[in-house]
């Protein structure tokens, strides 16, 4: 279960709409800086061996998502570029408290809160790109490629969530997680000009 306190607008629609190509870019940003937060999650708290472990398989299949958007884009003669990132998740690890082990509570589970939101947003691709528009599918290609996605991005977010928890009490894990969610859709709702993933 996603851990959301809010549901993506139209308006975030409406961006992929007109700028698919930026935001199938961004996404690829996405998976290579999901891949990297792991990582640099890995190199933090190396005494917890269940967590190395879990990193270790996140970056893992992280880098094969980033090589398959890449491949993605690739099909359709969209260049893969440096982009512009949107605010979100600066605005959101600026939210991490500074002092252990509450630092590591909070970097797991806005790490958690990011793939959540990823989960809802690839579900939406998925049944957006499914309507059909003049008898046909929008993009057949697409939706099938975002439900692939789908269920990998919702254990990302639990398996954080539950390693959260290895740092503090079930209660105080779910009542920060209830505080940083509200947050989160905060900075969703106030959204980003600029077409992204989590614009």
């Amino acid at each position: 279960m996603l851990s959301l306190e809010s549901k993506t607008s139209d308006r975030w629609l409406g961006q992929v709409d007109s700028h698919l190509d930026e935001i199938l870019i961004d996404h690829a940003h996405c998976e290579k800086k999901a891949a990297g937060t792991a990582m640099n999650l890995l190199f933090a708290y190396v005494d917890s061996v269940e967590l190395c472990r879990e990193m270790t398989e996140i970056v893992e299949e992280e880098l094969a998502h980033f090589h398959l958007v890449i491949d993605l884009l690739a099909r359709r003669g969209i260049r893969f570029r440096r982009l512009k990132p949107s605010t979100y998740g600066r605005r959101l690890n600026d939210l991490v408290r500074r002092q252990e082990p509450e630092r590591a509570v909070d970097r797991l589970l806005v790490a958690g809160l990011i793939e959540a939101r990823s989960c809802e947003r690839f579900d939406l691709l998925r049944k957006h790109m499914r309507r059909v528009v003049d008898g046909r599918e929008v993009d057949r290609e697409l939706a099938d490629f975002y439900e692939s996605l789908f269920e990998s991005e919702a254990r990302h977010h639990a398996t954080y969530v539950r390693l959260a928890k290895g740092f503090a009490s079930d209660d105080a894990v779910q009542a920060r997680l209830a505080e940083l969610a509200e947050a989160e859709a905060a900075v969703i709702a106030e959204g980003d000009p600029l077409p992204r993933m989590h614009s």
